[in-house]
C-alpha cells in the first residue's frame, strides 16, 4: 500500500509544489491511517488543516483503497 500513497502523492506535490509546499510520506500503517509532513511553505500555512483534509486526504482515498485517514505529524 505505501508505493501507491507514494504515486498518490505525486499527484498532490504538484498541486502544492504551485503555491511553494510540498508533502512528505512518514508512515502507512496496517489500518490504513496514513501520516504524513507537510513542508515548506505549508508547514506554517494557516489553511494547512483544510489542506490535509481537503486535498491530501481526499486525493488518497480516492486513489488508494484502503486509506481510511489522514494525519500530519
Amino acid at each position: 500500500m505505501r508505493e501507491k500513497v507514494e504515486k498518490a502523492l505525486d499527484k498532490v506535490r504538484k498541486m502544492l509544489e504551485a503555491d511553494g509546499g510540498n508533502v512528505e510520506l512518514v508512515d502507512v500503517s496496517a489500518d490504513g491511517v496514513v501520516k504524513v509532513k507537510l513542508t515548506d511553505a505549508c508547514s506554517c500555512c494557516p489553511m494547512s488543516s483544510m489542506t490535509l483534509k481537503m486535498g491530501v486526504e481526499r486525493m488518497l482515498k480516492k486513489e488508494v483503497s484502503g486509506v481510511k485517514e489522514v494525519i500530519a505529524v
